[in-house]
């Protein structure tokens, strides 16, 4: 009983990240692989002590949560690196424009 459970919940959680219509966020893959990787855990540890379901519940939900953590500083980091890569791209085609302005303009006359 316990172990139908289990599988039960695992398919349940595989189906729902599965049947997403977009792509999964950073944050929201590594939510899900912690409370995966949890139940997992969860699951091992619990069958040791005769209470494998309990286990699971208890690993998936702490490893979705550290998950989550994980992945929203994973995200973050992406957003300031994208950030900075369109400021970066900004700041190149300014001193290209700039570069093509300075070729246009006539040379300043000479003086003797």
């Amino acid at each position: 009983m316990k172990r139908s459970l289990t599988v039960t919940i695992a398919l349940a959680l595989l189906v729902a990240v599965a049947g997403c219509s977009q792509p999964l966020s950073t944050r929201e893959k590594a939510t899900g692989i912690g409370a995966l990787s949890g139940a997992a855990a969860g699951g091992i540890i619990g069958a040791t002590v005769g209470a494998p379901g309990v286990g699971a519940a208890v690993g998936g939900a702490l490893g979705a949560g550290a998950g989550f953590l994980i992945g929203d500083q994973m995200q973050r980091n992406e957003q300031v690196q994208a950030n900075q890569q369109r400021q970066i791209d900004r700041n190149r085609a300014e001193q290209e424009r700039l570069r093509q302005q300075q070729q246009q303009q006539p040379p300043p006359p000479r003086e003797y």
